[in-house]
């Protein structure tokens, strides 16, 4: 074997018959030559390789060419609204039950909270949760941009859950209100707010009902928004708030289950209503007519026909005055215990909670017209709502 001008050159080798040994003695030789030839080839890549086999083919093209990114709606949702979103940190004073009386340390001690509000007025009006601030001796309101102000406490309402704050300021920014009163289930719902002390933090989800009734127990006169948004501890008192970048709610409570959970929000029309009492009065205005109600189905107004000689209820689904308490708006205008209530200002109600909202829409000393039925009779009463008492 030869190198020569950087070219790899095999020594020919020649077939030479020679008879007996020495003749495959030769042949022998001559082969041990040609493979020593082609594996130095290989060796040195001079091999030329056999063509790759393609892969198969598992997919085909798509006709049309791939979708753009648009416009996010959330992104831009979030873009408006969310400056006007700030922390609300509030400390409390408690009394120390073992501080005074045994010596164990301060006979009060300091709480902290925190929760989320909204700026609704470039002047400093913010809208939050009466639990955010509840008993909350200061305050202190901090913008995304870190800006904080010390924060007064206008007006709270434990009965909607709503409170409203002020801050010296101006020139801030400002959340949009939207119409709660026409959302529809399937809508964007966005989520603003502070969770876990986390600044800013968004969700999404959609508006899985609307007018949710008793939604996180009985008293509260709200009918709910709920969504699937996620919300915990911190979001209390933010905006939830739709594709347009208004604000739709102020979340307000979750139900929380292995697997999930579901948030609600007090409709901003309801929240927007009592804040403009709060402003105005310094406290929200409830309307009350003295009843005590009940949901009527067949099978409780058979047992009550059946026990009860005092009055005859109808067998069917419907709201039944169980008590009418003495001395109040409803006594006056002549509401009967075992009355049917069919309408409140020729609006059907089906249940007491629809009833409690629909006379908590109306004005205090404002007349408001009742239909009930009695005896199988329809008949149609005024009745003047007054306030009701701040202890309740």
């Amino acid at each position: 074997m030869s190198i020569r001008s950087g070219r790899l050159k095999c020594i020919s080798t020649h077939l030479v018959v020679m008879p007996n040994a020495q003749h495959w003695l030769a042949i022998a030789l001559a082969g041990s030559a040609l493979s020593g030839c082609s594996l130095v080839r290989e060796q040195l890549g001079l091999t030329p390789k056999p063509p790759m086999t393609a892969p198969p083919v598992v997919h085909d093209q798509p006709r049309s060419a791939p979708l753009q990114p648009g416009d996010n709606v959330i992104v831009k949702a979030v873009d408006r609204v969310g400056p006007a979103v700030v922390r609300i940190d509030v400390v409390k004073e408690i009394a120390n039950p073992f501080g005074g009386i045994f010596g164990m340390g301060p006979s009060s001690q300091r709480q902290q909270g925190q929760g989320s509000g909204f700026i609704t007025r470039a002047s400093g009006l913010i809208f939050t949760n009466e639990h955010v601030v509840r008993g909350a001796d200061q305050v202190a309101v901090t913008l995304p941009d870190g800006r904080s102000f010390k924060g007064k406490v206008l007006g709270t309402d434990p009965l909607t859950d709503v409170a409203v704050v002020k801050v010296v300021a101006d020139n801030l920014p400002v959340a949009a209100l939207g119409n709660s009163d026409q959302l529809k289930p399937g809508e964007w719902a966005i989520a603003i707010g502070n969770p876990f002390g986390l600044n800013n933090t968004v969700t999404a989800g959609i508006i899985s009902a609307v007018g949710r009734l008793n939604a996180i127990g009985d008293g509260q006169r709200v009918p709910y928004i709920q969504t699937d948004a996620a919300v915990n501890p911190g979001n209390s008192g933010g905006p939830l708030i739709n594709a347009a970048g208004q604000v739709i709610g102020i979340n307000t409570a979750i139900r929380t289950a292995p697997g999930g959970g579901l948030s609600f929000a007090v409709p901003i029309n309801l929240a927007k209503r009592i804040a403009q009492q709060i402003v105005s009065t310094g406290q929200a205005s409830h309307p009350f007519i003295g009843v005590q109600l009940m949901n009527l189905t067949p099978q409780l107004a058979r047992e009550i026909n059946a026990t009860n000689s005092a009055c005859t209820v109808p067998e069917l689904n419907g709201v039944l005055v169980k008590e009418v308490v003495k001395g109040t708006p409803a006594a006056a205008a002549g509401i009967r215990q075992c009355d049917l209530i069919l309408k409140v200002e020729n609006n059907p109600v089906q249940t007491p909670t629809e009833v409690q909202l629909a006379v908590d829409r109306g004005q205090v000393g404002e007349p408001m017209q009742l239909t009930l039925q009695r005896n199988g009779e329809e008949l149609t009463l005024q009745v003047r709502p007054r306030e009701l008492p701040r202890s309740n």
